[in-house]
């Protein structure tokens, strides 16, 4: 079972600049996808990025797109969220989840019933 653990979230003033980092432990990514979600008070849940299980393909919901960038370390295990040019519409709690998938797949997801595997979340604030 793959377990998740987000970290880096915290208090930032617009246009600043967060590192949002994502540990797997229990089975390497290269098996699975893994995705960015976000859920603001009084909203729904929405996947902002996702990478797919081989690395080779990422991709970002238009409002982040250009600011954001996912990453994944394979020899840490760890896939990141690199956030810039923040606004305060992105002020919410971010999750890290992992979709399974095959080794050195292309695939990735942004629904959330295709991932299994969540992690608590971690806030991020952006507010002057």
């Amino acid at each position: 079972q793959l377990q998740l653990v987000e970290s880096g979230g915290g208090l930032v003033q617009p246009g600043g600049s967060l590192r949002l980092s994502c540990a797997a432990s229990g089975f390497p990514l290269d098996y699975y996808a893994i995705g960015w979600f976000r859920q603001a008070p009084g909203k729904e849940c929405e996947g902002v990025s996702c990478v797919s299980s081989s690395g080779r393909t990422t991709n970002y919901i238009d409002s982040v797109k250009g600011r954001f960038t996912i990453s994944r370390d394979a020899a840490k295990n760890t896939v990141y969220l690199q956030m810039n040019a923040l606004k305060p519409e992105d002020t919410a709690v971010y999750y890290c989840a992992g979709a399974r998938s095959t080794y050195g797949s292309n695939w990735y997801s942004f629904r959330e019933a295709d991932f299994g595997s969540w992690g608590q979340g971690t806030q991020v604030t952006v507010s002057p």
